[in-house]
């Protein structure tokens, strides 16, 4: 049994506040859908039970929060978050870094402004986020298990996410824990440090944003040195997200996170390579030999979705599944899963 073996991927329950809590306390802030926050916390497990609960498959305003569990041990390692439609409820907002150019015949010369414009372009999209794993499991492909979980759980309830899909990046944030594009900008119309901003986020929601925010564009140019050097870029430990992201086929479109300037990464839900690629078939047997593609297996419905890896190779009328994959999902031959390669070719 290799180590990741017994972890799984699993729907959040309510006995999971407590270690979402403790993980929420290491994130190091400007990590706005896991707030080290008992009752914004709560509220989140309180949304992802009602959204488990509904058995319809129209697109509604809902949130699933699914963990990592140690199998062998019933600890919870890591968590991730899946909105299946922003902006519903409450605007979403974001920057479009875009380009205004001008032409001064007299002068004969050229000038282009880079600027930032305060939109709601990507209402109505799904959101993968929230996504953080315990420093002492960043390794073993325990991070791509918990990213990659995420779109075959909405392969497996396509209906209920939207047909854009997009993911935020936490930016650059300081040593002190601050971020430099909150203090070059917001943060000179709201009188608060980025901290409290963040917080106050996580807990009531954007509409601050929407009350207080100049609606017209912002010239970089006027921003600080320190905060035009930040704009579009992940905070370092996003760097690898950021890769998987654009493997599975993402792309920064110059959205950036109205808080930190992070980048926000978009594309068609159906685009997603795991969520094109993922097949759906029978289990025709359950062996223990090392056979097979390793794969991403996952099986049940809402809130008993599983997700783990296994090793799996076709058969005449199904797949064959590796033991250890059939036990961390629960199957047996003649259930059904879904699947995806581990590595892409």
């Amino acid at each position: 049994m290799t180590p990741t073996s017994s972890f799984v991927v699993r729907a959040a329950t309510d006995d999971d506040l407590q270690p979402l809590y403790e993980m929420a306390k290491l994130t190091g802030g400007g990590f706005t859908n896991l707030p080290p926050d008992r009752r914004a916390l709560r509220a989140k497990l309180d949304r992802s039970r009602a959204a488990l609960a509904r058995d319809s498959d129209e697109l509604e305003d809902e949130l699933f929060v699914l963990v990592l569990e140690n199998g062998a041990t019933g600890e919870v390692r890591g968590t991730c978050q899946l909105f299946t439609e922003v902006g519903r409820r409450h605007p979403f907002y974001s920057y479009r870094l875009g380009m205004l150019t001008q032409h001064s015949t007299k002068l004969d010369r050229t000038f282009r402004a880079e600027m930032l414009s305060l939109t709601t372009d990507l209402e109505g999209s799904c959101e993968v986020g929230g996504l953080f794993l315990h420093p002492g499991e960043r390794a073993g492909g325990l991070g791509l298990l918990l990213a990659r979980a995420r779109y075959l759980f909405i392969r497996a309830h396509r209906p209920r996410f939207a047909d854009r899909i997009l993911a935020e990046l936490r930016g650059i944030i300081d040593e002190a824990g601050g971020s430099p594009f909150w203090d070059g900008l917001a943060g000179r119309f709201f009188g608060m440090n980025f901290q409290d901003a963040d917080q106050f986020n996580a807990v009531h929601g954007h509409q601050f944003i929407a009350d207080l925010m100049p609606k017209h564009p912002i010239y970089t140019a006027m921003l600080s040195e320190t905060a035009r050097a930040v704009i579009g870029l992940p905070h370092p430990s996003g760097r690898a997200a950021m890769r998987m992201l654009e493997t599975e086929g993402f792309r920064f479109e110059r959205y950036v996170d109205i808080f930190d300037g992070g980048p926000t990464m978009t594309t068609r839900t159906d685009a997603v390579r795991s969520v094109a690629e993922a097949k759906h078939v029978a289990v025709a047997a359950v062996e223990y030999d090392g056979g097979g593609v390793e794969s991403l297996v996952a099986s049940g419905n809402l809130a008993s979705f599983r997700c783990a890896y296994g090793r799996v190779k076709a058969a005449n009328d199904g797949v064959v599944v590796s033991a250890a994959g059939a036990a961390a999902v629960g199957v047996a031959p003649g259930d059904a899963v879904w699947h995806v390669a581990r590595l892409w070719p």
